[in-house]
């Protein structure tokens, strides 16, 4: 069993950044992938990006556009979301999740594919 809460939200003015983490808890031993999606109000839950347990595998969702960076410090069982040049359109309650990898190398963006997910922390990017 893995518990996520996510973290960083808030606020910003379009063009600015904010910085995500998703801290885990719980069997935290056990090798899992992270993936961090996104829903806006009326929309279906959205792919942003993943990263493999080792770190060495990170997909991204088309709309990145090079401004989202994934990145995780196992050491302190913590997954991050670096996000630059934020837009309105990335306003969304943003979450993290775990999935149980059969490598250290896999990663999907899939959410069927993950067990455990996170509340969520809203993100609002506005003027």
């Amino acid at each position: 069993q893995v518990q996520l809460v996510e973290s960083g939200g808030g606020l910003v003015q379009p063009g600015g950044s904010l910085r995500l983490s998703c801290a885990a808890s719980g069997r935290t031993f056990t090798s899992y992938a992270m993936g961090w999606f996104r829903q806006a109000p009326g929309e279906k839950r959205e792919f942003v990006a993943a990263i493999s347990w080792s770190g060495g595998t990170a997909y991204y969702a088309d709309f990145v556009g090079g401004r989202f960076t994934i990145s995780r410090d196992n050491a302190k069982n913590t997954v991050y979301l670096q996000m630059n040049t934020l837009k309105p359109e990335d306003t969304a309650v943003y979450l993290c999740a775990a999935a149980a990898s059969s490598s250290t190398e896999a990663a999907s963006s899939d959410p069927l594919d993950y067990n455990y997910w996170g509340q969520g922390t809203q993100v609002t990017v506005s003027s």
